[in-house]
């Protein structure tokens, strides 16, 4: 995020002698990313970061693509999509490319046997369904149904659920996601026409900090592999940090709607932004109020990017036969629009209560063989009279 937050205890400056009361030197990291131009925190440790006792097995998670044309427009019925207890074996990729993996997850329990790290991708999680607190090595952070939870390549993380009914909408970045650029001015404040602002994001509290020695495994997903690693000293033994570079929550239940006397497009909804794709945020709202306005969206021409809907709840105007949990897919080269009958049935009405994330990559995706086991394969004839 682009501004600052401190938690713990840290020194009075940087990269200079920080001692506990036995008189020995905490161990400072710094947290960065993209190499040393973006945004970074520094660490403090019980602990050097660095004792690994053990390397053990590793898998392969290279989704597995489906033979399929990638013109082809898709329904994904998400909830479908098993239960399973651990939360790294939930996650299933259902479209891909070079730059993002699109996931959805349904673990049944909280991951207290091991620790998670994503080496190669930014993880936006979305939560659909399920409550617990997200508890890293830079604080924690409480969630419930609407939260997203940004949570920066290379952080340590568990996550604890209140419950087994969880259901997680997952959208995996090789490149760092960020609030986008026209909502901010140039030091990186939101602007007053920015749909949230800085009371909106919850920054990590309550941290949790382990003095301890012994084997503790973490899982590190790295270049499409996850592997096992026992480091010698508990990961969350930070006692304090500073810095740009931590997770966050955002819940779409703040994201402030832009409305218009016409139809506004999708730029309006837009919440976080990469150099590769763009995450929107549907939300309850006025429809337009213009006396001749149709509220359903226009058809349009999808030519730079593929179009992806994850529908969460409510009333989905512009689509037929449409349930919580269904993933859209429009792909890049056609035209796609409402629904026969959706623009007419939406005249005249005056608000919407949906609530729904869009993805919009620049590159293609590609369908994977576990999206076509959830796949109407009929989908995209739907728009025939």
């Amino acid at each position: 995020m682009p501004f600052y937050h401190k938690l713990g205890e840290i020194p009075n400056k940087r990269h200079t002698q920080f001692y506990k009361e036995n008189g020995k030197l905490y161990a400072e990291q710094l947290f960065g990313t993209v190499g040393f131009d973006g945004m970074s925190s520094n660490l403090y440790h019980e602990h050097r970061p660095t004792q690994v006792k053990a390397i053990q097995n590793k898998r392969s998670v290279i989704p597995k693509i489906a033979k399929e044309n990638n013109i082809k427009s898709y329904l994904l019925k998400g909830f479908q999509a098993p239960q399973v207890d651990d939360y790294l074996e939930s996650r299933i990729v259902l479209l891909t490319n070079s730059d993002c993996n699109i996931i959805v997850s349904a673990p049944k329990e909280s991951t207290t046997s091991y620790f998670y790290k994503n080496a190669d991708a930014d993880e936006l999680i979305f939560i659909h369904k399920g409550k617990g607190i997200l508890k890293t090595q830079l604080g924690n952070l409480s969630f419930s149904y609407g939260d997203y939870l940004l949570i920066p390549r290379g952080v340590i993380y568990q996550f604890h659920f209140e419950d087994s009914n969880n259901r997680l909408f997952i959208v995996e970045s090789k490149s760092p996601i960020y609030t986008p650029k026209r909502y901010r001015n140039w030091f990186g404040q939101l602007l007053e026409h920015s749909p949230f602002c800085e009371r909106d994001i919850r920054r990590p509290t309550e941290l949790e900090t382990y003095d301890q020695k012994g084997d503790f495994l973490i899982k590190i997903k790295k270049q499409n592999e996850i592997f096992d690693i026992v480091y010698a000293t508990h990961p969350f033994d930070v006692v304090g940090y500073d810095g740009f570079n931590y997770p966050y929550a955002l819940s779409i239940h703040d994201f402030e709607p832009i409305t218009g006397r016409i139809h506004q497009p999708p730029p309006v909804h837009q919440t976080f932004e990469t150099d590769t794709f763009v995450i929107c945020s549907f939300v309850p709202r006025l429809y337009d109020y213009h006396p001749q306005s149709i509220p359903a969206p226009y058809n349009h021409s999808n030519i730079d990017s593929d179009e992806v809907i994850y529908y969460v709840d409510g009333d989905f105007m512009s689509r037929n036969d449409i349930d919580t949990g269904y993933i859209s897919l429009h792909p890049a080269g056609i035209p796609h629009g409402p629904h026969p009958g959706a623009a007419e049935r939406s005249i005249g009405k005056v608000k919407t209560e949906e609530l729904a994330v869009m993805v919009d990559t620049f590159k293609p995706l590609m369908v994977t063989e576990e999206a076509l086991k959830i796949a109407d394969q009929n989908y995209y004839r739907s728009w025939l009279d």
